[in-house]
C-alpha cells in the first residue's frame, strides 16, 4: 500500500466520522424532537449525510478529484442508492427483528455500511 493511499484512507475515516456524527444526530433530533418514524429519520439524515461526504470527499479525501464526468456522478448517486438501501435494511433488521434500540442499530447499520461505502465512492470519485 502507498503512503498516499494510507493518507486517502485516514482521511476517508476522518471524514467518515465527522459524517457518522452527524448522520447520528439528525437521526436522533429527527426521531424525538421531530417525531418522525425512525426509518424516515434513518433516510432523510442518511441522504443528508451523504451529500455533505460528497463535498468532503471531492474537495478533501479523494485529491484530484473535483472534476467529475456525468459517469461518475452517476456512479457516486448509484452507489449512494445502494448504500440508503443497506442502511435501511440494516435498521429495519436490527430494530423489528433483532429488538436493538434505534440508535444502536444506526451503529451496526453504519459498521456494515461503511465498507461499500468507500470501496463505491472511491470508484465513483476517483474513476
Amino acid at each position: 500500500m502507498t503512503r498516499e493511499r494510507m493518507l486517502e484512507i485516514i482521511r476517508f475515516c476522518f471524514v467518515g466520522g465527522v459524517s457518522f456524527l452527524m448522520d447520528y444526530f439528525l437521526l436522533f433530533a429527527l426521531t424525538e424532537f421531530a417525531g418522525i418514524y425512525y426509518l424516515y429519520s434513518s433516510a432523510i439524515s442518511f441522504t443528508i449525510t451523504v451529500i455533505f461526504n460528497y463535498w468532503l470527499c471531492v474537495i478533501y479525501v479523494f485529491k484530484g478529484a473535483r472534476h467529475q464526468t456525468p459517469k461518475q456522478a452517476a456512479i457516486f448517486i448509484g452507489s449512494s442508492v445502494v448504500g440508503l438501501g443497506l442502511n435501511q435494511l440494516c435498521m429495519w433488521f436490527f430494530v423489528a427483528v433483532a429488538g436493538w434500540h434505534y440508535m444502536i442499530a444506526k451503529i451496526g447499520a453504519t459498521a456494515i455500511v461503511t465498507f461499500w461505502n468507500y470501496v463505491a465512492k472511491r470508484k465513483a470519485i476517483k474513476g
